[in-house]
């Protein structure tokens, strides 16, 4: 007989977070996606043009379609091509609501080193999303 294993309070509200934020942002992926494909939201980028596009860097695709980094793209959720974007932040902040979720939980039980990681995870996912340490893509 195998030993039985529970999950604790912590992890059964973080896997039920996720559960329903993976289903809401593949909901808004999917739908994004056929506004984009159906037309029924022009693309910024027109599709015929994203072979030529698609050997730039970053840089040079952002310089040749007149377009900026960082988040900048949130001016142009009425485009098709970038309204996608959409699900993929919010794939993306998942994450930081699954810990929002916990740390009040971890901090009660005085399980202060795990609260202390939590909330430093959140924090630097949301740093880094922000733009603010000028890193990466931003």
């Amino acid at each position: 007989m195998g030993k039985e294993v529970h999950a604790t309070e912590e992890q059964l509200r973080y896997a039920k977070i996720l559960d329903i934020g993976m289903k809401v942002g593949m909901l808004m992926l999917i739908v994004s996606f056929a506004l984009y494909l159906t037309g029924i939201l022009q693309p910024q980028v027109p599709v015929d043009e994203l072979p030529k596009l698609w050997g730039l860097s970053v840089h040079k695709y952002l310089e040749v379609k007149g377009l900026h980094g960082g988040w900048s793209w949130l001016h142009l959720l009425n485009k098709g091509d970038f309204l996608n974007f959409t699900g993929i932040v919010f794939l993306g902040a998942v994450t930081i609501m699954c810990f929002l979720a916990i740390i009040p939980m971890l901090f009660r039980k005085k399980d202060i080193a795990y609260g202390i990681i939590a909330l430093t995870e959140v924090t630097v996912l949301i740093l880094a999303a922000s733009g603010l340490l000028k890193t990466g893509g931003h």
